[in-house]
């Protein structure tokens, strides 16, 4: 948790809660207030749950779980059970309470497993299957994703592409065991897994096919692109498909996705629309020198001045002062530390000749996957 005052979260959650301010604006501090952690965060992002936008409230359940932190218990707890929330925000707090992880939440999740909302009822049972593992795996070393997030299940142990595909369409068994070889498949990052992943949207779930636009969206590999871009521009896909297709197309930045996301920006869905226009935010950061996605903090200069000692503040005065090999790796060190699993902080680093020095993140990138 980076060490903020108090007086300058609140301003960040200022910036979220202002319904005047683009969607963008308030992502990218929603993010800032997830990395910053604790409970006058936690307190920000709770106070925008009254906000109209569900693609808004739907992000805000989905970092309080990646934030695991116990005190946003009762606040996921209320917008799982609010049934005047849309089934999309309380499904992802549904979700959020299995990354969370605490035994205390059996009783609630075996509630809504059987929920009306079939978006809820199967991410509860996920989630569920989630806590019987975590309970049962709790001597061992959970396994982590490569990906710095915290999955609604662990990859599977089989490799074959495959046997991972055909458990994946398996629609006989529990979700939790497809989601599983679902994200066996995303580790592997091959041409053959992402192939199978893109046989995923014939699954007859929203929720399997929005998790499987999600995963492309992590992996940023260009190769799922044609499958992104046909589940955006199916009009009849449940929208929580569509809009994370697009944030998927975002984050992988070609010239083609950002095409591709205009074209939507006036979908009649505010759902997908408001995704296109986060989702062309994060394209034109992927394809800047930006350093950190999440920067509300760093833009706010009022608030730079009080928080010298801030990791934000670090970061500033390292990349303007210095160049030597030493501090490159102190910072280097401090991003991976406190980014939380910030997915364009990751790729900055592992597709950069040095944090401050590059020749360009898309040649780098091909390059690599030759």
């Amino acid at each position: 948790m980076v060490n903020i005052s108090d007086s300058a979260v609140k301003k960040i959650g200022n910036v979220l809660c202002d319904q005047n301010r683009p969607m963008k604006e308030r992502f990218r501090a929603l993010f800032t207030l997830r990395d910053i952690g604790g409970l006058t965060a936690i307190n920000c992002i709770n106070e925008c749950f009254t906000d109209e936008s569900v693609l808004l409230k739907h992000e805000l359940a989905y970092c309080l779980g990646q934030m695991q932190d116990k005190t946003a218990i009762p606040i996921l707890r209320n917008v799982l059970e609010d049934k005047n929330q849309d089934p999309i925000v309380r499904h992802e707090a549904g979700e959020a309470l299995g990354a969370i992880g605490c035994p205390e939440l059996f009783e609630l999740l075996e509630k809504y497993q059987n929920d009306e909302a079939i978006e809820v009822s199967e991410t509860c049972k996920i989630a569920l299957q989630r806590l019987h593992w975590v309970a049962s795996d709790k001597n061992k070393k959970l396994s982590e994703s490569r990906y710095l997030s915290i999955d609604p299940a662990p990859p599977s142990s089989e490799v074959d592409v495959e046997k991972l595909k055909s458990t994946m369409m398996n629609e006989d068994i529990h979700l939790f065991e497809r989601y599983r070889a679902m994200f066996s498949l995303r580790n592997l990052c091959s041409t053959e897994s992402i192939n199978a992943l893109g046989e995923g949207f014939k699954a007859s779930s929203p929720l399997f096919r929005h998790e499987v636009a999600f995963i492309f969206g992590q992996m940023q590999d260009e190769r799922s692109v044609p499958f992104l871009i046909k589940a955006l521009e199916d009009t009849s896909e449940h929208e929580m498909v569509r809009h994370e297709a697009a944030e998927a197309l975002g984050s992988i930045a070609t010239a083609e996705c950002t095409e591709v996301l205009k074209k939507y920006l006036t979908d009649p869905r505010p759902v997908v629309r408001e995704s296109c226009e986060v989702a062309l935010d994060m394209s034109e950061y992927e394809n800047s020198p930006e350093f950190q996605y999440a920067n509300t903090l760093t833009l706010a200069s009022n608030i730079l001045d009080m928080e010298q000692a801030s990791f934000f503040s670090f970061v500033q005065e390292t990349r303007i002062s210095t160049s030597t090999l030493e501090l490159v790796d102190q910072l280097e060190a401090a991003v991976w530390e406190k980014s939380k699993g910030d997915r364009p902080v990751k790729r900055y680093f592992e597709t950069y000749d040095t944090p401050f020095v590059g020749r360009g993140r898309r040649n780098s990138y091909a390059t690599s996957n030759k």
